[in-house]
């Protein structure tokens, strides 16, 4: 650039005036040429051109983007193909289907005669596409079934549901297509809006489809009230007497153990229960380990309200001695 310049600064100003006379003649030359090219006909060229698909969308949805440009071959005048080019005021071709849900594409060759009276006064050569793909469905209503999203961690440690989960309305009109419909297979899922709940839960929520249906699909019911009553699940443990049966008089218990610690969980409302209970860890030889000469060991009664269970030691050793 500084030699360029250095070389301009050398020349005097008669020779300076001669090449902007030179450039100005080249440019109005260039000028003159492209403007009397663009005023031939026969050019072809390819150019994507505007369509629109319609349809009565108070019957059907797409569920795809649908396609908005299509490539065609096109002859004429170099204005107009210009013009269609660089896209100055385009008028879509618009494609009217009566059911699209029955078909997802159309073949091109069933429009050409209409395309290329909307691309006058170029000619149309050829539409590059063999056909024009989309998705579009039949809106539908269909009643969908509400549950609560219980997936996450939705109670706190040692608590446990103590009712049903009532849920109301536990059914709701949804209005959508029917591909997208079908995704949620009957079912709706309402987060809880909680983690860790350790108290009766008592909540009208809010009805929202599913993030990424959320376009396409439409509730009658705005709200849901669901409900459902929590328990804790208290700690405990006991020693139990150690009870053998089914022992032969040549077997015994390896090691000195006469009792046996249980843990467990129990709903707090069962707590007052246990006084009922005499437990015993019973110690079967009928279900022993014949491979490792091992039985595990087994609580009598188990009522139903104790979860959790286990045992201190869990397994015990047996011993043979001589006949």
């Amino acid at each position: 650039m500084a030699t360029l310049k250095k070389r301009f600064a050398n020349l005097n100003p008669q020779k300076i005036a001669n090449f902007k006379v030179a450039a100005l003649c080249f440019l109005a030359a260039a000028t003159f040429w492209v403007l009397n090219a663009l005023n031939k006909d026969n050019y072809t060229t390819v150019v994507d051109y505007p369509i629109e698909i319609i349809f009565d969308k108070e019957e059907f949805m797409p569920v795809e983007k649908l396609p908005n440009r299509i490539k065609v071959e096109i002859n004429g005048n170099g204005w107009d193909l210009l013009r269609k080019y660089f896209k100055i005021n385009e008028t879509p071709f618009l494609i009217e289907i009566n059911n699209p849900s029955t078909k997802d594409y159309i073949l091109t060759s069933e429009l050409k005669r209409n395309f290329a009276e909307i691309l006058s006064p170029s000619n149309l050569v050829s539409i590059v596409n063999d056909t024009i793909k989309f998705k579009v469905d039949k809106i539908v209503t269909r009643k969908i079934k509400i549950l609560a999203d219980t997936t996450l961690n939705t109670l706190a440690k040692n608590h446990r549901l103590a009712s049903e989960i009532s849920i109301d309305p536990a059914l709701v009109n949804i209005k959508g297509p029917t591909s997208i419909l079908q995704k949620l297979d009957g079912v709706l899922e309402v987060p809880l809006e909680e983690e860790k709940i350790n108290k009766n839960y008592n909540k009208i929520l809010l009805l929202k489809a599913p993030e990424e249906f959320e376009a396409f699909l439409t509730l009658e019911e705005e709200s849901v009230h669901i409900k459902f009553d929590i328990t804790q699940m208290l700690e405990g443990n006991k020693r139990l007497k150690i009870s053998p049966i089914n022992f032969p008089k040549n077997v015994s218990l390896q090691g000195d153990i006469s009792t046996i610690i249980m843990s467990y969980l129990i709903d707090e409302r069962k707590v007052a229960e246990l006084n009922n209970f005499e437990f015993e860890a019973v110690i079967n030889y009928s279900t022993r380990n014949k491979e490792d000469s091992t039985v595990k060991v087994q609580v009598s009664p188990k009522p139903s309200f104790l979860e959790n269970i286990r045992f201190e030691p869990e397994i015990l050793k047996l011993k043979y001695d001589q006949p």
